[in-house]
């Protein structure tokens, strides 16, 4: 029920604006997300750099209705890879991209240029993309632009999500040489016919996806908290005599900080997902949804309203 309702919640402009104008707004935004600017993510991803780990950015922003955003939202990554090259923090530093945020409800074509650009300033700063996944509606055309991308930078990345039905099936086209495959739960309220409702039918879809990827030939991804998924990761890695350096974790900043630094210490490569930009409400929401237990942030920040 939690998650049903921080998924509702995410959706709420008239909460997001109470949460975002609560005094300890500042301290939850800080345990979650870099910053509002390039400044604050280059500077939280050398820390988290010379603590060993990988990490992948994203710049905070979604479902953009115009085409001044589409294009906004692409020059910030093409600038945010230039400085990550100039900084030498490539390539243990690649970025995440949402195709919504670059206009794909407006003109797929646009955000497939889009894409494309940012996909070409990637390969100049020696790093790579990864294209997240939205709702089930943008799915088609997401793994679509993905194919097209794929063709000059086979490199990017795709992203999917295990309480989708349809899933597995994109995990058997997808385990192939070189791809690299993001598998996560799954973060949007979606309805039943296309979607596992239950944490548990979630749960087995997660691992029967992670047993599709692991003995194929592609790069998996394995993006979770979850203690049992990630012991059942490391178990059908051995199955399938996978070393550690052909998959990896992958943990959102500031979810479990102790566990990414066991992974790390274990030999295990770990990609902390790094938000930054002045969007952050939507995004906090949808981490609450899959962590509820992190409630207690967001209430507190309520609570000084009053």
């Amino acid at each position: 029920m939690l998650r049903t309702l921080f998924l509702a919640a995410a959706g709420s402009a008239r909460l997001g604006r109470l949460v975002e104008s609560a005094p300890v707004s500042k301290g939850i935004v800080q345990r979650f997300v870099a910053g509002p600017s390039a400044d604050e993510v280059l500077l939280v991803s050398r820390e988290l750099a010379d603590d060993g780990l990988s990490v992948s950015l994203d710049h905070l922003g979604e479902d953009t209705r115009t085409i001044e955003q589409a294009v906004a939202t692409r020059d910030e990554y093409v600038s945010v890879l230039g400085r990550l090259k100039g900084a030498g923090l490539t390539p243990a530093v690649e970025v995440s991209v949402k195709l919504s945020a670059l206009g794909q409800r407006i003109d797929e074509k646009l955000a497939y240029e889009h894409a494309r650009a940012i996909c070409a300033a990637a390969a100049e700063a020696g790093t790579t993309v990864t294209l997240d996944a939205e709702d089930h509606n943008t799915t088609d055309a997401t793994l679509e632009t993905l194919a097209e991308l794929r063709r000059d930078y086979p490199s990017t990345g795709a992203a999917l999500q295990a309480y989708l039905r349809r899933t597995e099936g994109d995990c058997r086209e997808l385990a192939t040489a070189g791809s690299r495959v993001r598998l996560c739960k799954g973060a949007y309220s979606e309805p039943e016919s296309v979607a596992f409702q239950s944490a548990l039918d979630v749960d087995k879809s997660f691992v029967r996806c992670l047993n599709i990827l692991m003995s194929g030939e592609g790069y998996p991804m394995v993006a979770t908290h979850d203690a049992r998924l990630i012991a059942i990761a490391e178990d059908r890695a051995r199955w399938f005599d996978r070393s550690t350096a052909e998959y990896e974790f992958q943990m959102l900043h500031g979810v479990r900080p102790d566990e990414q630094a066991r992974l790390v210490g274990s030999g295990h490569t770990v990609r902390v997902l790094l938000p930054y930009g002045q969007e952050w409400y939507a995004y906090l929401m949808r981490r609450l949804a899959d962590r509820p237990a992190n409630v207690g942030f967001v209430a507190r920040a309520v609570a000084s309203r009053k």
